[in-house]
C-alpha cells in the first residue's frame, strides 16, 4: 500500500472515537476516571450511582491540580456523544444504566499493551502458535492414511511417556518458562472476555441491518420475511451468530466446563502461581464465571434482537414502516421532478408573520380598577419568584434575540480562553439588546454550558433609554471543549 492509500486510511481512522479518545487534550484524566468507575472493577452502572461516583473522583482530581472544569452530568454527555459511553435501559431496571463502549475499551486495551513490558517472540507465544498449527493441520487433512500415521505416532509418543513416568521419570516444566506460558494464558484470556462487547455490536447492527433490509430492499425483504415467517432465527444464522453459537455451545458444555474448572483450580494450587500479579491471580480464578457472564450477556441480547425482530414480522409492523418510507421516497421523487420548477432562493407566494416579545418591568404595569371598592389592607412582602433556565429558553424562542451575533462573540472569546461566564462575555462586549442580550446568553447556557449549582453572578446593562440595570443571574459556564457545538 502506497503512502498516500495509508494516509488516507489514518485520516478515516482519526475520526473514530478511540483515536479520538487518545488524542483528546484531557485524555489522561478521562481514560483514568472510564477505566476507575466502568472498568478495574464494576462493567455497568445506574445513573445516578455513575454520576455520583463521578462527581467524587472530578472534585478529587480538582483538588490535585486537575483542570476539569464542568458537572458530572456534563461529562456523561460528551463522553456519550462521544462515543466512549454507552448508555441502556435494561428490562426491569429503574433508571438507565451505562457502560463502556467497544471503543474506550479498545483505547484502554492499548494503553495497557504499550505498558506491559512483554519479551519479544518468548517460548510459550512459539509454542501456542506451533500447536495450534499442528492441530489445524491434522483436523483440515482429508487423507487417511495419514492421518492414520499421526496417530500411530501419537500413540507411540504416549506409550514412551507412560513408561517414562512409569519409572518415576517425571519431566516438570520450570517455574520460570509456567510463569511465562500462564502469563500468556492470561492475556489472551482477558482479549477473550472483552471481545464480547465488540460481539454484541455486531448483533445490534445485524438487527437494524435485518429490519432495513425488510422496510427498503425489495430483492432482499422476501427471502428475510420468508425466513422469519418459517421461524429461523435470522441472527443465529448469521456468521456472528454460528461463531458465537459454537462458542456459547463449548463453554456451557458441561464436560467442558469442568474440565476448565478443574484445570484452573490445579494451577492456581502450584507455587510458581504465586510469582503472578494479584490482579492476574484474582482475573485467574474467577476466568470462568467472568466468561459466563460476558458471553451470557452476549446470547441475552442475541435472543432479545431475535425477539424483537419475529415481534415486528408477525405483528405487521413492517408494513406500517414500509408504507411510510415509500411516502418518503414518493415526496422525494416528486420534489425531483419540480426542482427546475421552483428554486430554493425563488419567491413561494407564501409569507409567516414572526412572533416577538417585549420585555417591560413588572413596575410598568397598571393596577386594575374594579367597580367594587377593594378594602385597604397591609401588603405583605413576598419573595421574587424563581425563574427556571427552561422558563427563560421558552420565552426566548419566541424573541428577536440575534443570537448569530451572540454565538459568533461566544466563540471568539472561547479560542482564547477556556472557560467563560454570561458576566464575562457582558465585560468584553457591552449588550447592544440590553436584558434581550443577557437572556439570550441564559438560553444558550440553558442548550450548551454548565450551570454551577447554587452560584449565581452579579451583571449590568443599559437599557434602550439610557437606564442603568443590574440583576444577579444564575452562574453559566461556557466551556472552550464545547466550542465546536456552538453554531448560530
Amino acid at each position: 500500500m502506497k503512502p498516500q492509500l495509508y494516509a488516507s486510511t489514518y485520516e478515516r481512522l482519526r475520526t473514530e472515537p478511540t483515536w479520538r479518545l487518545l488524542s483528546a487534550n484531557t485524555a489522561p484524566e478521562v481514560l483514568a476516571l472510564l477505566r476507575f468507575l466502568l472498568y478495574d472493577t464494576e462493567r455497568t452502572l445506574p445513573a445516578s450511582v455513575l454520576t455520583e461516583r463521578l462527581t467524587t473522583e472530578l472534585e478529587l482530581l480538582r483538588t490535585h491540580g486537575r483542570e476539569l472544569g464542568g458537572a458530572a452530568a456534563y461529562y456523561l454527555r460528551d463522553w456519550l456523544q462521544a462515543g466512549w459511553l454507552e448508555r441502556r435501559y435494561p428490562e426491569g431496571a429503574e433508571e438507565e444504566e451505562y457502560e463502556l463502549s467497544a471503543a474506550a475499551i479498545q483505547a484502554l486495551r492499548i494503553l495497557d499493551s504499550l505498558q506491559t513490558q512483554r519479551t519479544v517472540a518468548t517460548e510459550s507465544r512459539l509454542s501456542l502458535v506451533m500447536d495450534q498449527l499442528a492441530q489445524l493441520t491434522r483436523q483440515t487433512d482429508a487423507d487417511p492414511i495419514t492421518r492414520l500415521e499421526q496417530l500411530y505416532e501419537d500413540r507411540r509418543r504416549i506409550d514412551a511417556e507412560i513408561d517414562r513416568v512409569a519409572s518415576g521419570d517425571v519431566d516438570v516444566l520450570e517455574p520460570e518458562r509456567a510463569v511465562e506460558r500462564l502469563r500468556e494464558i492470561v492475556a489472551l484470556s482477558r482479549d477473550l472476555t472483552e471481545d464480547f462487547r465488540r460481539v454484541r455490536d455486531q448483533f445490534t447492527d445485524l438487527n437494524r441491518s435485518f429490519r432495513e433490509r425488510i422496510i427498503e430492499e425489495e430483492a432482499q425483504r422476501g427471502q428475510v420475511l420468508t425466513d422469519l415467517f418459517a421461524g429461523v432465527d435470522v441472527i443465529a444464522e448469521s456468521p456472528a451468530g454460528r461463531t458465537f453459537a459454537a462458542f456459547w455451545s463449548l463453554l456451557t458444555d458441561p464436560e467442558q466446563s469442568a474440565q476448565l474448572e478443574s484445570s484452573i483450580d490445579a494451577i492456581a494450587s502450584r507455587e510458581f502461581t504465586a510469582q503472578l500479579q494479584r490482579e492476574e491471580r484474582l482475573f485467574l480464578t474467577a476466568l470462568t464465571r467472568t466468561l459466563l457472564d460476558r458471553a451470557g450477556s452476549v446470547n441475552d441480547t442475541q435472543t432479545g434482537f431475535a425477539r424483537s425482530l419475529r415481534s415486528f414480522v408477525q405483528s405487521r409492523e413492517y408494513q406500517e414502516q414500509r408504507r411510510l418510507t415509500m411516502l418518503l421516497q414518493s415526496a422525494k421523487a416528486d420534489a425531483l421532478h419540480v426542482r427546475h420548477l421552483l428554486r430554493p432562493e425563488h419567491q413561494t407566494g407564501q409569507s409567516l408573520q414572526l412572533s416577538s416579545a417585549t420585555y417591560r418591568s413588572v413596575g410598568q404595569w397598571k393596577l386594575h380598577e374594579p367597580v367594587q371598592p377593594i378594602t385597604a389592607g397591609a401588603l405583605e412582602p413576598d419573595d421574587a419568584p424563581a425563574i427556571s433556565l427552561e422558563e427563560v429558553q421558552a420565552v426566548v424562542e419566541q424573541s428577536e434575540i440575534d443570537f448569530r451575533a451572540l454565538y459568533a462573540h461566544l466563540r471568539e472569546v472561547l479560542t482564547t480562553t477556556s472557560q467563560v461566564t454570561v458576566g464575562g462575555l457582558l465585560a468584553r462586549r457591552p449588550p447592544d439588546q440590553g436584558l434581550g442580550t443577557v437572556v439570550g446568553y441564559l438560553a444558550l447556557g440553558a442548550k450548551h454550558g454548565e450551570i454551577a449549582l447554587d452560584g449565581r453572578e452579579r451583571v449590568e446593562w443599559t437599557t434602550g433609554r439610557g437606564h442603568a440595570r443590574a440583576a444577579h443571574i444564575p452562574l453559566v459556564y461556557f466551556l472552550a471543549e464545547r466550542r465546536e457545538e456552538m453554531h448560530g
